[in-house]
């Protein structure tokens, strides 16, 4: 199925006559195929990791077009993502992951590596309170009882999380140069 989406997102965009119409076709592809691949969290095990590869297609948006048009394609994905897709899944994705790959690329653009993961850390803690909260207090999920984990799963579960969160940010390194040796020849030819 992946394969199928991401062969009519690079079909449509090919197509297309006019620079910016190309621009806003390749974004509108993009928001679908972030929303459909959003649409996945409803299998079992996949919650945490459908968001990581939504970003993706965001990511491929942030190196074709800039943080703009990423930025756009975010945000035409978020009310879709929000309306249909996994409640857990959706907050991640809605307040971390989906626009993590733009913030991503200004936060290596600071001259100190420590500026840069004090930054990004910081949105990922922030970003896990804002979850934490609205599932406790809108949606009404509890996270009292952690089972074995006992009084102290909530910390455990964040220092998992920034671990998992530096695992995420190191392969979607590793993914964007794959992309720009791999596929961004292709696609900026489509684009021209």
């Amino acid at each position: 199925m992946p394969i199928v989406a991401v062969s009519v997102w690079a079909a449509t965009c090919f197509v297309v006559v006019n620079m910016k119409t190309k621009k806003i076709t390749f974004c509108g592809i993009s928001a679908a195929l972030a929303t459909v691949i959003m649409l996945t969290g409803y299998f079992p095990y996949l919650t945490y990791a459908i968001p990581a590869m939504a970003s993706i297609v965001i990511m491929a948006v942030v190196i074709e077009l800039g943080n703009k048009y990423a930025f756009a394609t975010y945000l035409a994905s978020v009310l879709p993502v929000f309306l249909f897709c996994e409640l857990e899944s959706k907050l991640l994705y809605i307040f971390l992951m989906g626009f993590y790959p733009i913030l991503k690329a200004v936060f290596e653009k600071c001259r100190s590596k420590v500026l840069e993961y004090i930054l990004k850390f910081a949105l990922l803690n922030g970003a896990v309170g804002v979850i934490y909260l609205l599932s406790t207090l809108v949606f009404g999920l509890s996270f009292d009882d952690m089972g074995e984990l006992g009084k102290y799963g909530s910390v455990i579960l964040l220092i998992a999380a920034n671990i998992a969160f530096l695992l995420y940010d190191i392969c979607i390194s590793k993914l964007s140069y794959s992309y720009m040796v791999l596929v961004h020849p292709r696609v900026k030819k489509m684009l021209k």
